[in-house]
């Protein structure tokens, strides 16, 4: 649903587990200019902190209690969202499920986080970045609670949003904890350890996350939370240093995420709906509402004094622009990554813990190179990476293709994965280090936050929307020759997402990112990263 200092003695280490990130914004690179807006919900970490008062040391016992912490808070969120495509088959045949029901049980959990998570990171702000997340672990843990428990589709969707919700008070706080936490000389080991770690989890997840579905059964990949839960929950009481940014005021804007989700919502629920109702009066309303809905969006934000998104922030050009191939890229792989954990199990007759291990490389690829395409890109600058990143991930899509009835994994699944991998290595970290340098270093936070929602909403509608344009019917996921034929027809759209993102970008983005990589360690595939800390840097 997340400015580490340098370690020459400056602000500047920067990493993400598959649910975050880091980048330190350098002094150069504001189009707009304008101020950072507080009380907007940018996931900044600012304010008073242990690191101004001296800090924690990485090396010291309470350092190594707060790593543990955040990287089991983060862990949480990170092993639902790269498990839960691989468990749909097993969710819809237990629960007797239709394929709008699975939909709902991904799309529930990404429209809460998505339309919460910058409110998220500014209540850990205002009331403390500790309890916020302590807080959104405990949320989590009941919603995975009643995950795990559910009786019918209806439950397991509601509680997905729960999650979600949950999600999106513990995601932003992880990394800003220790941003706030070490002593500035420490910060960039600790945020290394950090995301070393994650990047761990998101490689270990699709084993323990397989085995559990084909073992126990698909909710213990939510009951898993439960005893991890209980861990970090003490551990961030008893060690972890509260933290808060004194200058955080004005209003939440509690309006502007709850039309931001509603509308998401509406428009989500008729793009899952139409297969089946047609168009009908309720869908035709939905669709509508979540318009008229978009639209109070867009007009509440420019009359706020203290909007969750500041309409001045997409006066640069540069940050439009790459907001919108963020958008193209998230929603492919969105789209892709869920119908391929499906494609993998009905069609090619693959294990969930085969389907899940297929699709690893991706995540290989990104915990080995992140750092050293984030670099690549500070050199080159980001219109080639964010050209060329697009069309090779379009062309592991393509190769999905070949995927089918008793498909090899070394010569029909390896090579798709692999060249999708480095599409990604090639993109991600230039993509979010443009972000951060095309806007001011003060509204960093911010604009790092509205890319990381953007990329999310785009998951949503994906999901909600490619089985409609496949023509996939209710029941196709339980038909291996219906579901093949649509999966055919599905990823030369996620394919053409990305051509699409890799047009504009080599139209549009012309300017030499001035900020640090945003991926030094490990960057996720669900999201970029959010950067924590909206503060300049000081040399």
């Amino acid at each position: 649903m997340t400015d580490a200092d340098g370690a020459d003695g400056e602000s500047g280490a920067d990493g993400m587990p598959g649910e975050g990130g880091v980048a330190g914004a350098e002094g150069e690179g504001a189009e707009d200019g304008a101020p950072r807006e507080n009380g907007g919900g940018g996931v900044s970490g600012g304010g008073t902190t242990a690191g101004d008062e001296g800090g924690i040391r990485v090396a010291s016992p309470v350092g190594r209690w707060v790593v543990l912490t955040t990287v089991l808070g983060s862990s949480m969120a990170l092993l639902d969202s790269t498990v839960i495509n691989v468990a749909l088959p097993r969710i819809g045949e237990d629960l007797g499920t239709d394929l709008a029901a699975l939909q709902w049980t991904v799309n529930a959990y990404m429209l809460t986080l998505a339309g919460l998570i910058l409110l998220g990171g500014a209540l850990g702000d205002r009331f403390g970045r500790r309890r916020v997340f302590v807080l959104g672990v405990v949320w989590f843990a009941a919603a995975s609670l009643l995950c795990g428990i559910a009786p019918n589709a209806e439950v397991l969707i509601a509680a997905r949003a729960l999650q979600g919700a949950g999600g999106a008070l513990l995601t932003p706080g992880s990394l800003a904890i220790i941003q706030a936490s070490f002593h500035p000389d420490d910060r960039a080991r600790a945020v290394g350890l950090w995301s070393g770690l994650g990047g761990v989890g998101a490689a270990v997840g699709p084993f323990l996350g397989g085995w559990l579905v084909d073992g126990p059964g698909w909710r213990w990949v939510f009951l898993l939370n439960l005893p991890i839960a209980a861990v970090c929950v003490p551990v961030a009481l008893r060690h972890v240093p509260e933290s808060r940014d004194p200058d955080a005021h004005g209003r939440f804007d509690v309006l502007g995420a709850a039309l931001a989700a509603l509308a998401l919502a509406l428009v989500t629920y008729a793009l899952i709906e139409v297969p089946e109702q047609g168009a009908s009066a309720l869908v035709i309303g939905a669709a509508l509402g979540g318009v008229v809905l978009g639209a109070a969006f867009v007009r509440v934000e420019r009359h706020r004094a203290d909007p969750m998104v500041p309409p001045s922030i997409f006066a640069s050009r540069q940050f439009t622009a790459v907001n919108v191939v963020t958008f193209c890229v998230y929603a492919a792989l969105g789209g892709f990554f869920f119908l391929s954990a499906i494609q993998l199990q009905v069609v090619a007759g693959y294990s969930a813990l085969g389907a899940g291990t297929a699709l690893l490389p991706t995540t290989v690829l990104m915990l080995l190179f992140s750092a050293s395409a984030g670099d690549l890109g500070r050199r080159i600058g980001p219109r080639i990476p964010l050209t060329v990143g697009p069309l090779l991930a379009a062309a592991g899509m393509l190769l999905m293709l070949r995927v089918g009835p008793g498909a090899s994994y070394v010569w029909d699944v390896l090579p798709a994965v692999v060249v999708l991998g480095l599409g990604m290595v090639t993109l991600v970290a230039p993509l979010t280090a443009t972000v951060l340098a095309a806007v001011d270093t003060g509204r960093a936070g911010l604009a790092s936050g509205i890319n990381n929602a953007a990329a999310r909403a785009a998951g949503l509608l994906a999901v909600a929307a490619l089985p409609l344009l496949a023509g996939m019917g209710p029941e196709a996921y339980r038909d291996a020759d219906e579901f093949a034929s649509t999966f055919r027809r599905a990823m030369p759209m996620c394919a053409g997402l990305l051509v699409a993102g890799s047009v504009i970008a080599w139209a549009a983005v012309r300017k030499v990112p001035a900020a640090r990589p945003a991926c030094a360690t490990h960057c996720g595939v669900s999201a970029p990263p959010l950067e924590p800390d909206a503060r300049p840097r000081h040399t």
